[in-house]
């Protein structure tokens, strides 16, 4: 009866080695998987780090959107430029909803951009200053194929 559990703690302590040593390792040591995408809110001029040496900057945001109380003939669009500097060098990538020759995502360097939501999502008033815009932004990350 003895051999018997110490045969099963013997096979459950080696199943649990064997299981420990399965998780791939990240560069660091450890075995939390590398992070595929992540979202971020920028304001312009606000730049953020995406990996060690890729940086995304928001440069510009053009809000041509009719005002709330004007009297337009178009609808208007509001799009956001970004600046990606990265191992391939600098990268201007434009985003925007409903704007002709640019759309709400894009693939640069390896990189996925997808716009999530705008703060504040309506146009301004008629005599309103401009706004505080904030953009938030999907970024996904493209994994490399394992052998």
């Amino acid at each position: 009866m003895q051999s018997r559990i110490i045969g099963i703690i013997v096979f459950a302590l080696t199943f649990g080695v064997i299981a420990a040593c399965s998780v791939p390792q990240t560069a660091a040591g450890d075995s939390t998987p590398a992070r595929t995408s992540a979202s971020y809110a920028l304001r312009q001029g606000e730049t953020v780090t995406l990996a060690k040496g890729t940086t995304l900057t928001l440069e510009r945001i053009n809000d041509s959107r009719c005002k709330q109380g004007a009297v337009c003939v178009w609808a208007g669009y509001i799009s956001y430029t970004f600046a990606l500097a990265g191992p391939q060098g600098k990268q201007s990538i434009v985003l925007a909803e409903n704007m002709p020759n640019a759309a709400p995502t894009a693939t640069q360097q390896g990189l996925t951009f997808a716009l999530e939501k705008l703060e504040p999502p309506a146009p301004p008033a008629l005599d309103a200053a401009a706004p505080d815009y904030r953009v938030s932004l999907r970024v996904t990350i493209a994994q490399p194929a394992r052998p």
